[in-house]
């Protein structure tokens, strides 16, 4: 199909200039995507596809938008002599401020880091494309000019647009005369991409990327040679409905995983999904996936910028980030929820409020926490991959979600004092099979690696007593144990937190070795006024000199740090110190007369556990000066 094109008066041709962070986007990814270059079919169909939606949206409350085309579709032709590839759909096109704004621009805040990540990691370009909303410039990975034909639905024939750009910094605006709305793209092809003036390679990468896109996408009819150039006969190449409406029995998991790859503009298969419906008063169907790696968007925009799932009512597309269908923490679920009960003419407004949707977005949070486990239980190796790329996320449930959240804690796996490294990890079901006779909590540590965390002295104990402690690093760890005060009825423990629980003879000898260390307890008191709010035996140490010791509701050294750093407020307070009076360090501050080297010793001891505890030293240069002369002396 052809579009004739002619200038009008107004508004007048002009050539403009990207914005360079657009410039950015078009260098790196025609350098950078010569290993996947097929991928621009995939995204143009996909923006085709988004367009379609788009207008039937608008068309229920304007069904006159609807007028002339009729049939929403996807075309594409191409044409060996001219080279050129064509992409039509019949959406809801854009005006001229539109067309300035998707395609001359990038208003997504995304797209700097969208930058950063393709420039470090190259090799993940196929993963980047689409997921920050640049997908239509992968059409210069193939092309040396590509032009755009658009008429927004609604407007005049003398309201298109004709947009045309070489790549290399410019492109020109002008009016168009256009017979039809939506928006038409050629593909100028470069000199060696000839293999995509192929039909049957057209055919097949439809059928590869988009075979699951719920409007038809046509082609002319292959006539043995070439296609028919004056009046081809137009055949739909795609399945071209809705693969969630289809019984699962009809479905095979790689329609399931061609679909993902559709959705959620992602190359690599799902972990995991769901497909549900459910009947009775109100019904819906669910297709939700697990990814198996996390979007750069997670990664790097974090709480901000989440996508939520696609909502269709009656399969009809209403909002493309429907983020009341899940909670926060579960942001990184991909998939569609198709409701039949909803209104039409449902908004934002109207979707924060209504009861209807309550019960879909509780159906959705347990469909994917049901799933989670289903991998926990039934493929171990994708789990542990899972909860790598996803944990901490999960984690902040425990926080947002009190309804689930022995669920979520029920899925999660920490390091502990049983395991070797940071990989080999357990859950807290398994913790609480093991637990030694008599005891009735669960012990963790935090600290701001997993080294530290190993290497806590407060573990000293629990070692010599056979209790196994979890080991908790994550920056998020120490802010969501906060919230999980106990499981399965068994108490959660900071190892350094509170008195030690001991027996009638370990709570005796504890006396007794703080009334034999009184005379020392009051000199490093004396020698750390100022620094420490109480010096104290520990009942924690067997081979450290000391170590700090926290209130039951104060806050972890390291996690203090990280929130000044980060410009929060945090309460100051002068820390417990406990010290082990065995210790050679101790006898030799009891020991010495020299009171300015006692106190070099004193403050030392003090310093070493601050650092263990991932506390900053107050001054750093007098650390090592006392260091110094203690070495020199």
């Amino acid at each position: 199909m052809t579009t004739e094109t002619t200038e009008t008066s107004a508004p007048a041709s002009e050539t403009r200039r990207f914005e360079a962070e657009v410039s950015q986007v078009l260098h790196l990814v025609t350098h950078s995507l010569y290993s996947h270059k097929e991928i621009f079919l995939r995204e143009l169909v996909s923006n085709a596809s988004d367009a379609c939606d788009k207008l039937r949206f608008e068309a229920i409350g304007k069904p006159e938008l609807l007028a002339g085309e009729g049939e929403l579709r996807i075309e594409i032709s191409h044409d060996r002599d001219a080279r050129t590839v064509t992409i039509r759909d019949t959406g809801i096109g854009m005006d001229r401020g539109e067309v300035i704004a998707n395609i001359g621009s990038i208003a997504s805040s995304g797209t700097r880091r969208f930058l950063e990540a393709l420039g470090e990691n190259q090799k993940a370009d196929a993963r980047l494309i689409g997921q920050f909303g640049v997908g239509f410039y992968s059409a210069f990975v193939v092309a040396d000019r590509v032009t755009v034909l658009t008429r927004r639905a609604g407007t005049p024939a003398e309201a298109g647009v004709k947009w045309e750009s070489d790549g290399r910094g410019e492109y020109t605006l002008e009016p168009a005369m256009l017979e039809h709305t939506g928006t038409t793209i050629v593909l100028h092809l470069k000199e060696g991409e000839d293999e995509f003036l192929d039909g049957w390679k057209l055919r097949a990468l439809v059928r590869k990327y988009s075979d699951h896109i719920a409007f038809p996408i046509r082609m002319p009819k292959e006539t043995g040679k070439d296609e028919k150039k004056d009046a081809p006969e137009w055949e739909t190449v795609n399945d071209a409905s809705a693969l969630w409406t289809r019984p699962k029995n009809e479905i095979s998991d790689e329609d399931y995983r061609g679909f993902y790859k559709s959705l959620g503009h992602d190359f690599n298969d799902p972990a995991a999904w769901t497909h549900n419906r459910v009947e009775g008063s109100q019904s819906f169907t669910t297709l939700l996936y697990l990814p198996s790696q996390p979007p750069f968007d997670l990664l790097m925009g974090g709480r901000d910028e989440r996508k939520g799932l696609k909502l269709y009512i009656r399969r009809v597309f209403v909002m493309d980030a429907a983020e009341e269908l899940l909670p926060n923490y579960l942001r990184f679920v991909r998939g569609v929820v198709d409701a039949d009960d909803l209104p039409l003419n449902v908004s934002r407004e109207i979707l924060q409020q209504n009861r209807q949707l309550e019960r879909i977005r509780g159906a959705c949070v347990k469909r994917v926490l049901d799933l989670i486990d289903r991998l926990s239980r039934e493929e171990p190796e994708k789990f542990a991959a899972f909860l790598k790329a996803f944990g901490n996320t999960l984690k902040e449930g425990i926080v947002e979600d009190p309804s689930n959240r022995e669920r979520i804690a029920r899925l999660l796996r920490f390091a502990s004092t049983r395991g070797e490294g940071a990989a080999q990890t357990v859950s807290l079901d398994d913790y609480i099979g093991r637990m030694q006779p008599g005891q009735d909590a669960i012990w963790y540590v935090t600290a701001e690696s997993h080294a530290a965390a190993a290497g806590s002295p407060q573990l000293e104990a629990f070692r010599g007593k056979g209790i196994e402690v979890l080991l908790m690093s994550d920056r998020i760890d120490e802010w969501m144990v906060g919230h999980l005060h106990e499981y399965a009825g068994k108490p959660l423990r900071h190892v350094a937190k509170g008195e030690l629980p001991l027996d009638e003879a370990e709570k005796k000898q504890q006396e007794e070795a703080a009334q034999a260390a009184a005379p020392l307890l009051e000199r490093l008191k004396k020698l750390l006024e100022g620094k420490v709010q109480e010096v104290r035996v520990s009942a924690r140490l067997t081979d450290s000199p000391a170590c700090l010791a926290l209130a039951e509701y104060e806050m972890a050294p390291h996690l203090a740090r990280l929130l000044r750093e980060a410009g929060q407020a945090v309460p100051e307070s002068l820390p417990t110190l406990e010290v082990n009076p065995r210790h050679a360090l101790l006898q030799r501050i009891a020991a010495t007369g020299d009171d300015t080297q006692a106190a070099d010793l004193a403050t030392l001891l003090l310093e070493q556990a601050q650092l263990t505890a991932g506390a900053p030293l107050a001054d750093p240069a007098a650390f090592v000066q006392r260091i110094n002369r203690l070495l020199a002396g």
